[in-house]
């Protein structure tokens, strides 16, 4: 049986490529029911998000990449030389390490992100409900959430921000401490404000105000977070509004002039200001900084901020690395010892077997009139011949064959050892021996 991880990444592929692979919460299940049916596995796991698609497998057989690339190939419109260009696979030991390290946030393209391990629970989740997760798998993952909590709590590979974005929004929340009764601004509405506007409504900020050169795009965007959309010539209508602005937009000028934001302070009666440019060229007037009652920071600031926490999550991330190596031999351990039980089963299930067949034999003894003694001597002795008759036939053949390690093991394995570790039959030995002795000291009775 083997464990295998098979995964496109972003280190691997392109956004085209992984876009291509990717699973959706609607067609998630009805393809791990394919892949477990049509690629022959045992238990699959998917987990696919923006930056990676990765296929958890526990098969009969170690031929699974061939028949994965095929099947994934088919469903992305993509020749499967292409795809197979892009596919890391990992064995057993690999896969455990990779599965921590990806929960924990350690192989993340941003270090530490906490949403990931989200992720994998969906995806641990939907293999459940689609009936493609048994004993092996659902240990694997169950181990995953428990390390990656670990993690969590004993590092800070999560406590610190590492995007601008994030640590705008971190730095409004220490300015302002609850945003529910606080107004934010965003102009622009690109990927970087699309973010920073996702953290601050996640933060329950009171009201989201969108301006952008295409309105349209504005109202597309304000309307994910119930706000609503202005054109850039309508702020100077609404800066008095806001009481966060954040810009990141792709002007030539400055946007937010001096005379803007004085007049949007008297309007605001003086009240507080919070205002993040995120752009190159900058969107709003540096001269802004020396006014009272308004705290502005540049993205080099803000990077700034970001570089201190990215190496305190490195710092957190090696120490993260060191509880994955421990517990990765744990789990191998009890993947290991999964192997004792399935032959213990065996071995138990071949007892039973012999026990039945034998004692139906010895009630037929009773049955046919003959005595209870003659039918427990038939039992007792054809139950030991059954038991041992395999084990003794593979012991005679190793010793022919000079297999000392497996006698060695039969000893161990069937306890034929003394309480002071010597044989059983080397005490036996010396027993005898000094009975001997001790008779040969005996004095000879002549009257006997």
């Amino acid at each position: 049986m083997s464990l295998i991880t098979l995964g496109i990444n972003y280190k691997t592929a392109p956004v085209e490529i992984r876009e291509r692979v990717a699973f959706t919460p609607e067609n998630i299940e009805s393809s791990l029911k394919e892949i477990q049916h049509q690629c022959d596995v045992d238990e699959v796991v998917i987990l696919s998000t923006c930056n990676r698609t990765e296929f958890y497998i526990y098969a009969q057989t170690e031929e699974i990449k061939p028949r994965i690339t095929q099947w994934l190939a088919k469903q992305s419109k993509l020749s499967a030389d292409e795809l197979d260009s892009y596919i890391y696979e990992y064995s057993e030991r690999e896969t455990v390490n990779h599965v921590l390290r990806v929960a924990s946030g350690v192989d993340s393209m941003i270090l530490g992100e906490p949403q990931i391990l989200g992720q994998i629970k969906d995806a641990y989740r939907y293999s459940v409900q689609a009936g493609t997760v048994s004993t092996l798998l659902s240990r694997l993952f169950q181990f995953t959430f428990t390390v990656a909590k670990q993690i969590r709590t004993d590092t800070l590979i999560g406590s610190s921000p590492v995007s601008v974005a994030f640590t705008a929004v971190n730095l409004a929340k220490q300015i302002f401490g609850e945003l529910s009764s606080y107004t934010a601004l965003f102009i622009g509405a690109g990927e970087t404000i699309e973010l920073a506007a996702r953290y601050l409504h996640d933060q329950e900020v009171g009201r989201v105000i969108v301006a952008n050169r295409t309105v349209q795009r504005a109202h597309d965007l304000a309307s994910n977070f119930n706000g609503y959309a202005i054109g850039l010539d309508e702020i100077p209508a609404h800066i008095s509004e806001a009481d966060i602005v954040i810009s990141s937009t792709a002007s030539r000028e400055p946007i937010l002039l001096l005379p803007t934001i004085q007049k949007a302070l008297a309007d605001r009666k003086n009240r507080l200001m919070f205002l993040v440019d995120l752009a190159v060229p900058r969107d709003i007037d540096p001269a802004i900084c020396d006014l009272n009652d308004v705290y502005l920071y540049t993205i080099d600031d803000l990077q700034n901020v970001v570089n201190e926490n990215l190496e305190s999550r490195k710092e957190a991330a090696s120490k993260a690395e060191e509880i994955i190596g421990v517990q990765i031999e744990q789990f191998l351990g009890w993947r290991k010892s999964l192997e004792a039980v399935e032959t213990i089963c065996a071995l138990r299930s071949d007892a039973e077997l012999k026990r039945d067949e034998t004692l139906e034999k010895a009630l037929q003894f009773l049955q046919r009139g003959k005595s209870p003694e003659e039918a427990l001597h038939f039992l007792a002795h054809t139950l030991t011949n059954k038991i041992i008759h395999a084990p003794s036939t593979s012991l005679k053949q190793a010793g022919s064959q000079g297999r000392t390690e497996l006698i060695k093991s039969a000893r161990e394995i069937f306890d034929l050892q003394a309480s002071n570790g010597s044989r059983a039959d080397d005490k036996q030995d010396s027993n005898h021996t000094k009975n001997q002795h001790k008779n040969a000291n005996k004095t000879p009775d002549k009257n006997r």
